[in-house]
């Protein structure tokens, strides 16, 4: 357990930080707005820009390991949707963030880190392949159901256009996507610009993780509990354990794939997820409840999975 809390607890140590600053006064929640913003605009851009154009294509495609977790990641999503549907009806945006916030996984600030641990330099790989999945094809399905939710009654052809301009304009899709060409392309990136990337890059996990302490002044976790408890079942059990069946029974894949595969379901919902959320103006309260929530109870899945698959 002590190597998954050198990943967890500075994560909770950046949301206290953030939380006894607005507690105190020292920052109010309009600083909220100007931190997501600085993240949405500036800091993830960089992010997903700079990992992405460094990636060897040929590498990622691994298309077994890509079906294994996607099979396991949309049905996940589906899941989630339809039960949310009946059990906690609400506008279809919240819906949308109720399905990605039960699949999008910590794939970067705790999947990297923990798969090194695990398998040492190998591991990288296949945290790759899963940012690289979340970061273009998943995260684009996010943001046009989100654009989809703002329907204004312009029809159907209206309303798609509208989300495919949201898709189109966003920063993270539009980052994601030019850095994939760029490295399918073959062109090398400066050294100074990629080290620019990487530095202002860097900031993306501490502000939203600062940012969201800090919304959470004055709002209880226990809102929508049982919505979040619904979350933080299929994240952290009905994700792997799907995974798991596909990726050894379904679409065999080689151990260190399959084991990939299963411990990067078995993640905590990122922290992209209170990103977006704050960003269209929905799901704030329960998406952050759910990131927390998860992290905190994934110390012990994540140790017990670790154990259980002879890693640790």
């Amino acid at each position: 357990m002590e190597p998954i809390l050198n990943v967890v607890l500075p994560v909770f140590a950046i949301i206290a930080v953030g939380y006894a600053a607005g507690r105190t006064g020292f920052m109010g929640s309009q600083s909220v707005e100007i931190l997501n913003t600085f993240v949405f605009f500036f800091a993830l851009p960089a992010l997903f820009f700079g990992t992405m154009s460094q990636i060897a294509l040929d590498e990622v495609l691994n298309w077994r390991f890509i079906a294994v977790w996607s099979g396991g990641a949309l049905a996940t999503l589906g899941l989630a949707m339809a039960v949310g549907a009946f059990a906690f009806p609400n506008r279809s945006g919240a819906l949308s963030l109720l399905g990605l916030c039960a699949m999008f996984s910590n794939a970067v600030y705790m999947g990297i880190p923990i798969l090194q641990l695990a398998f040492g330099p190998e591991g990288l790989l296949p945290a790759i392949v899963v940012t690289v999945l979340t970061g273009t094809g998943f995260l684009s399905v996010g943001i046009v159901m989100l654009e989809l939710d703002r329907d204004d009654g312009g029809g159907p052809v209206a309303v798609t256009i509208s989300a495919a301009k949201g898709v189109l304009r966003s920063p993270l899709v539009l980052s994601a996507g030019s850095g994939l060409l760029v490295s399918w392309s073959g062109i090398e990136v400066p050294e100074p610009f990629l080290n620019f990337c990487t530095i202002l890059g860097s900031a993306a996990g501490p502000t939203a993780l600062f940012a969201m302490g800090l919304f959470m002044v004055g709002k209880p976790l226990r809102a929508g509990l049982l919505e979040v408890g619904w979350i933080t079942v299929l994240k952290l059990a009905f994700m792997p354990a799907l995974t798991y069946w596909l990726a050894y029974h379904v679409i065999p894949l080689e151990p260190l794939w399959a084991q990939s595969a299963v411990i990067l379901a078995a993640l905590p919902t990122g922290g992209l997820m209170f990103i977006l959320s704050q960003r269209y103006g929905i799901y704030v309260q329960r998406a952050t409840a759910s990131i927390m929530i998860t992290t905190a109870l994934a110390v012990v899945t994540l140790s017990a999975l670790l154990v259980l698959m002879g890693l640790a």
